[in-house]
């Protein structure tokens, strides 16, 4: 060190730690945000993509070429673009080589590219690559300027900065990255939807994103599979660039003999890896979290097929694969969030409108800079043409020149008005062309170029002219990709939104049967196997008889109505069979002593019911609300003293009456809206008594008329007028013929 260099003073930079720790990071988050994690909204891809992209076409890997080694292109990558390791460009080739991963491949591998069940690839001196198709549209028109270069990390070599990218791969393939406070999440779309909104939206520059949804029905994942979420939602992600989408797996029930099934799923969704689901499945089986569940089995080969065998044949298989769809990811969910960079530098979340739109005006872009690129050839070549004419025009004297004079080159452009690049052509002109039929061509392809030039100063003149040539871009593309192609053909189904199951494990397990459930009116309580039984054959204890008698299936539920106004709930597969007497109903539930069974009903969702007390008072009860989850029972009707809970009638949902009788043969009917629905309570008087209480009530339909006992048969008291009042009125003396014992059945 020189005595000068030890004297000076040391650098201090008189800034505070957060200042210098604010910029610094800002350079990592930008740097992070616009070359690493986000892709730009013009060709859809990160810096690492597109500089594979690119050195693949460097190396000549067309689809129509031998392969080559996947290590070459990483080696080139690295070397001359992309200075990071090669672990990472490897991994981001495989993944565009995946055929599960990618709707549409911009890698043709050939070798072990890994698998849907989350299998690695071979390393990269095991494999080939070359470019798809696809890959190429993305390319096409990057040496004739159609795209700014920029150098690369050392400046050596030139890179794009980005791709013409004739093919709207943002959409099309979907996107996702993390980068430094915000991320993206794009799934893949069906190229041909998306070329039908991008010509509704030529056609009408106002349509509205749920029009464009009429034609982008929701995204295409790779592996299929049915998207079930509601339309509503799908337009309001596309139309704000965020939400979600909910897919769900592929199933069908395969029928076997004797009756059993077995469900298999042939599509699972997007990133969902086979071989965690299948775990995820074994292990809910194991811990019986799913009763409802045996076994299940891969029998997947290039296809995916996953067997799910039932517990048995009376499991039913859409709510076991509701189920399944709860627990694990059979059913998942992909994130939207359009988050990309505008024009490469600014990152905003657009919604599929301006995505579209962005892409189309950047193929309007390159389209303008490919015709200016072609008409400056156009117009190059025919500066040189018309050098060559005159030269046809004037041979014996060119030849003369250039045989004799010292600088012919000064000497012919002096002598035919020629210019340089013209001169420059003639001295390189083959002695073999200098023949007659040559000229005629030349003339030929005067003219030829000559209309070509007229037309790339039209099209680059009228921006009419561009739109139309962009909707013929879009209406090739939408060809090669249609419905009717084996690569364009939508995978993920559209479905509808399910409705919400509850799913009770429980009684999915039972089998369901016919039973005839038979109750004493002592509570001995059985169930015998079918319908339809002799009622006269049934035996009951010595001085006990016949009080219920109901035909049911053993997946019902038994609602017990007691006096003490509790409903309790028993499983009809719980029953004791019909051998016997049965078993007294008080070894099932807690039915305390004196209190008798009031009704016995079979629950059934929806149904609504009129619940009242001795005393008159009753209201409307929803069946739902009458369940009860242990064996005390619900409290659900208020009695005290020697009020009793009387009875519980089934209320049709068109009946618009309410007809009451009471003990004091005093009969009232009002309007089935005066009397309230609760889920507890007391209720409301029904009849206003001196003495006694209700005997009985029925509703009804007014226009149908009042029906009840006459003789042996039935009546119908159709004008009801006389009787007609308010609820909690008196009421009138029933017509002649009212049974005596107060009832109307």
């Amino acid at each position: 060190m020189s005595q000068d260099s030890a004297l000076e003073e040391p650098s201090i930079v008189d800034q505070s730690m957060g200042e210098i720790l604010s910029e610094r990071y800002l350079s990592y988050a930008l740097s992070t945000i616009m070359s690493r994690s986000l892709p730009d909204v013009r060709d859809g891809m990160k810096p690492v993509h597109r500089r594979l992209m690119y050195a693949m076409y460097q190396l000549k890997l067309n689809p129509n070429q031998a392969p080559k080694k996947s290590a070459r292109v990483v080696g080139d990558v690295i070397g001359k673009f992309h200075p990071h390791g090669d672990t990472a460009v490897y991994d981001a080739m495989v993944r565009l080589a995946q055929d599960f991963a990618q709707r549409y491949p911009l890698v043709d591998g050939q070798g072990n590219f890994g698998n849907i069940d989350g299998d690695n690839a071979a390393a990269m001196r095991y494999t080939e690559a070359r470019l798809t198709d696809v890959a190429l549209l993305l390319l096409d028109g990057i040496e004739e300027n159609a795209v700014d270069f920029r150098p690369t990390y050392d400046g050596s070599e030139k890179e794009p900065v980005v791709l013409p990218g004739g093919f709207p791969n943002l959409l099309a393939n979907g996107s996702s990255g993390i980068a430094v406070g915000m991320a993206t999440s794009i799934p893949p779309h069906n190229v041909a939807e998306l070329c039908g909104a991008m010509e509704k939206m030529l056609e009408d520059k106002d349509v509205s994103i749920s029009e464009l949804c009429d034609l982008v029905g929701g995204p295409d994942f790779p592996t299929g599979g049915t998207l079930v979420e509601s339309r509503e939602d799908v337009i309001k992600a596309y139309e704000t660039g965020k939400g979600s989408f909910r897919v769900r797996a592929k199933w069908e029930k395969e029928e076997l003999k004797q009756g059993l099934y077995q469900i298999v799923v042939t599509e699972i969704p997007y990133q969902v890896q086979k071989s965690k689901l299948i775990e995820k499945i074994a292990e809910l089986i194991t811990s019986k979290k799913l009763p409802m569940l045996d076994d299940v089995i891969d029998e997947s080969a290039e296809d995916i097929r996953l067997v799910l065998v039932p517990k048995n044949r009376n499991v039913d298989p859409n709510l076991l694969m509701e189920a399944l769809f709860r627990n694990t990811d059979l059913e998942n969910r992909f994130s939207l969030n359009m988050n990309v960079l505008e024009n490469g530098l600014v990152p905003r979340v657009m919604n599929i409108k301006e995505v579209l739109q962005n892409w189309m005006n950047h193929q309007k872009e390159v389209l303008v800079r490919r015709s200016q690129y072609r008409l400056e050839k156009v117009l190059h070549r025919l500066e040189v043409l018309e050098g060559y004419l005159i030269v046809y025009l004037n041979i014996d004297e060119v030849i003369r020149i250039i045989r004799f004079e010292d600088e012919p080159k000064q000497e012919l452009m002096k002598a035919f008005n020629l210019s340089e690049v013209q001169v420059e052509a003639v001295l390189n002109l083959r002695l073999r062309r200098l023949h007659k039929l040559e000229e005629m061509e030349i003339r030929g392809e005067h003219d030829e170029l000559s209309k070509e030039r007229d037309e790339l100063n039209k099209l680059i003149g009228s921006d009419a002219r561009q739109w139309t040539r962009i909707k013929k871009q879009i209406a090739a593309l939408k060809k090669q990709f249609g419905e009717d192609t084996e690569l364009g053909a939508r995978r993920t189904i559209i479905g509808d939104a399910p409705a919400a199951i509850t799913v009770d494990l429980d009684a999915a397990m039972i089998e369901k049967e016919p039973i005839t459930i038979i109750c004493s009116k002592q509570g001995w309580i059985k169930a015998m196997k079918g319908h339809s039984q002799n009622t006269k054959d049934i035996k009951y204890k010595d001085g006990d008889g016949e009080a219920f008698i109901i035909e049911a299936q053993t997946t019902d539920k038994l609602l017990v109505f007691a006096s003490n106004g509790r409903f309790y709930t028993l499983g009809c597969d719980k029953l004791p069979p019909g051998r016997g007497f049965g078993e007294p109903l008080r070894l099932m539930i807690e039915l305390p002593n004196g209190v008798e069974v009031t009704e016995l009903i079979l629950h059934k969702p929806g149904e609504r019911f009129i619940i009242a007390a001795s005393s008159g008072h009753a209201f409307i009860v929803k069946s739902d609300d009458l369940i009860a989850q242990t064996k005390n029972g619900k409290q659900v009707l208020n009695v005290s003293g020697n009020v009793k809970a009387k009875m519980c009638k089934s209320l049709d949902s068109e009946h618009d009456m309410i007809a009451v009788i009471g003990q004091n043969r005093k009969l009232l009917v009002f309007w089935l809206e005066e009397l309230p629905e609760m889920g507890r309570g007391k209720g409301v008087i029904l009849q206003k008594y001196k003495d006694g209480g209700v005997s009985d009530i029925k509703s009804f339909k007014k226009e149908t008329g009042l029906e009840f006992k006459y003789g042996s048969g039935t009546t119908v008291v159709e004008d009801i007028t006389p009787w007609l009042g308010r609820r909690a009125s008196a009421g009138k003396m029933p017509p002649n013929g009212f049974p005596k014992g107060n009832l109307f059945d």
